[in-house]
């Protein structure tokens, strides 16, 4: 009998150690896959390649300077004048001055 009871206790050790070291797997995978968002990823045959953080940001920076016409930037800076012009005509035919 004491044989038995030793290898259940046995048996429930290992049964507890497997559920921790699949949790570690687990969360070693979570950790790759953000590693691996961070690097991006390359192409590969029916999926195409994914840029990693840097490369985001990178373009996502220069969206946010002047290039000469197609940068959002630009775009903003186009609205703004445009507007500036409605509000500038609008004054002028109701008799007011814009303040700047």
């Amino acid at each position: 009998m004491p044989d038995i009871l030793a290898i259940s206790i046995a048996l429930a050790v290992l049964a507890g150690g497997g559920a921790v070291v699949v949790k570690l797997l687990a969360l070693i995978k979570k950790g790759g896959d953000i590693l691996d968002d961070w690097r991006g990823e390359p192409g590969r045959p029916g999926v195409p390649a994914r840029p990693g953080v840097m490369a985001r940001l990178e373009a996502i920076e220069a969206q946010l300077k002047p290039n000469g016409g197609h940068s959002t930037r630009d775009v903003v800076n186009r609205v703004e004048q445009s507007v500036r012009r409605v509000e500038d005509t609008l004054g002028v035919a109701l008799g007011e001055r814009r303040e700047d």
